[in-house]
């Protein structure tokens, strides 16, 4: 098994073959056996087709409107935003046995991700009005979360939030982690051992992003002798992983950090364990940042 380190935990732009593929995750470069991700564009009239088969998948659009046809229905003007800096997202959910092909009606960016999946839930389309926004944090800690399949969406495994960070602002912050599940006497989850990809766009060219992945003891990695502690630069369409530890992110000043969270593993859950020397933080918050939400909010 791998060693993460801060050159292999960042998936770059721009290696795969397809011209189409902006970039690619997949299980066996990520050391995981959960979570496939691409960011693909299509030019307008252009198609691009895919079968699910034993997978569930969910389709973000980034900019840009699509047409979708399968044999389990299909979808028209899909999309909207001109990019992900320009308003709330379109997403689609597609079950196992799908095959579909998006024929773009625009120029068009759109997310794709999929992992095993033995359910038999229904597709379902979410609309800008489906997708509840949440100011989370406070003062320096203030970010922007669009909740596009959180927990209790109706599939099996996959959950995915869109995240902005301002300026000057972090995020996944304090520190926390799901790399363990853990229940409570109630049989309550507690934390859920996930496996997650930030994919970033930057709303400037130059910008960037700045990542810290660390383990602790209770992680399985550190206990197998393969700790992380690795501070990592996104940029845009970088892809993030975060197979295990603890993940916060920090956004420059004069720019503002967009991420695609997508995760997967023992639950259909976000529940997660802040880093006990950072907790505090939470107790300390005065104000929120006026900044959000970054666009308007019907």
């Amino acid at each position: 098994m791998q060693q993460y380190t801060a050159d292999n935990l960042v998936i770059h732009p721009g290696s795969h073959a397809d011209p189409q593929v902006i970039v690619d995750v997949t299980p066996q470069a990520a050391g995981w056996g959960t979570i496939h991700f691409q960011a693909r564009r299509l030019a307008a009239d252009a198609t691009w087709r895919f079968d699910c088969g034993e997978n569930e998948l969910a389709l973000v659009m980034l900019g840009g409107v699509v047409d979708v046809a399968s044999n389990r229905g299909d979808w028209h003007d899909v999309g909207g935003r001109a990019n992900v800096f320009a308003g709330l997202p379109h997403a689609l959910y597609l079950p196992p046995g799908t095959e579909f092909t998006v024929t773009a009606r625009t120029d068009c960016e759109f997310a794709v991700a999929w992992v095993a999946s033995n359910a038999a839930h229904s597709p379902a389309l979410v609309t800008p009005a489906d997708v509840p926004v949440e100011i989370r944090g406070g003062d320096h800690a203030t970010r922007q979360i669009n909740q596009i399949m959180p927990p209790g969406f109706p599939c099996e495994r996959l959950v995915l939030v869109e995240v902005y960070t301002p300026g000057g602002n972090w995020s996944s912050y304090p520190p926390h982690k799901h790399d363990v599940h853990r229940t409570d006497a109630a049989g309550n989850i507690i934390e859920a051992d996930l496996d997650e990809t930030y994919y970033y766009k930057i709303d400037r060219a130059e910008g960037y992003a700045i990542q810290r992945v660390y383990t602790d003891d209770d992680s399985p990695l550190q206990q197998a002798g393969r700790p992380i502690d690795a501070t990592v630069i996104a940029r845009n369409d970088d892809v993030v992983l975060i197979p295990e530890g603890y993940h916060p992110v920090s956004c420059p000043v004069g720019y503002t950090a967009y991420y695609l969270n997508v995760l997967a593993g023992s639950a259909q859950s976000l529940a997660a364990v802040d880093d006990p020397a950072y907790a505090w933080i939470k107790d300390s918050y005065a104000d929120v940042d006026p900044r959000l939400p970054i666009y308007a909010i019907a």
